[in-house]
């Protein structure tokens, strides 16, 4: 009974990870902070709910698959996230400015 609270508790908590992604894609004002919030969030959220169901489900199958996507995922999603950030800075997307990189920007003298 104590692990079915355990397992709910870590399964709410990697949607609430994924829904704070999807909010950060949806409200952030610059590619690369959304790209930020999606890989990092999206990644705990989703290993979250794998770890979930591999207790849940406690078959060698089901663990391993789980492992192996959480693998993939924590290997697969910095890489992406370096790539999409990349391109969208040589392909002069706009970044976010604030009044912090401004005023940076005229003590420095440029």
């Amino acid at each position: 009974m104590i692990l079915d609270y355990i397992l709910a508790a870590i399964a709410i908590l990697g949607g609430f990870f994924c829904f704070v992604a999807g909010l950060g894609v949806l409200r952030l004002p610059d590619v690369l902070i959304r790209m930020h919030a999606s890989t990092k969030a999206g990644t705990l959220g989703s290993g979250l709910i794998l770890i979930a169901v591999a207790i849940f489900f406690a078959d060698t199958a089901t663990i391993t698959r789980a492992v192996a996507t959480i693998l993939f995922l924590f290997i697969t999603a910095p890489v992406a996230a370096h790539m999409i950030g990349r391109a969208a800075f040589r392909s002069g997307v706009p970044l976010w400015r604030t009044r912090l990189e401004d005023g940076a920007s005229e003590k420095l003298g440029r």
